[in-house]
């Protein structure tokens, strides 16, 4: 069975390179266990948001996870069809939809919270409970992304 070769020496001491080859495992466990639960990754994003956000106006959505407008159309599309997301007149502004989470998304945005974090469990088994929590703190420091409230 045929690996892949390792990198360059050079590259493989790069801190870039090691975050990046651990978000790709990452991506893939958690794409893996979303699947399981019937979301793709970016329909787990905006289905998230939408239950933070909502009701919130498609515009806005697209740009609280930095999503192409296009793209969120279809994204938007598969989730409706699916019962999770309402889509409706905008009280505020006729002229936009507002997006607003279903019991049923609800529902399923519970289930996959839950399998991401097995999933993140799982990459990060291989540290103890006081090198996690380092690794999150120094993480998001230099993610440039804010800790989230407890």
């Amino acid at each position: 069975m045929a690996s892949t070769p390792p990198a360059p020496s050079t590259i493989r001491t790069l801190p870039s390179w090691l975050l990046g080859r651990a978000a790709a495992r990452g991506r893939a466990l958690v794409a893996d266990a979303l699947g399981r639960e019937g979301l793709k990754m970016w329909h787990h994003v905006v289905l998230s948001a939408v239950a933070d956000l909502g009701p919130v106006a498609q515009a806005e959505l697209g740009r609280s996870v930095s999503l192409d407008p296009k793209d969120m159309v279809g994204v938007l599309n598969d989730l409706q069809a699916d019962g999770l997301v309402e889509r409706a007149p905008d009280p505020r502004d006729r002229r936009k939809n507002a997006i607003t989470i279903t019991e049923r998304g609800r529902r399923t945005v519970e289930r996959c919270t839950e399998a991401a974090a097995r999933a993140n469990a799982e990459l990060l088994a291989p540290l103890s409970a006081a090198e996690r929590e380092r690794f999150m703190e120094m993480l998001t420091r230099i993610s440039g992304v804010e800790a989230p409230e407890e």
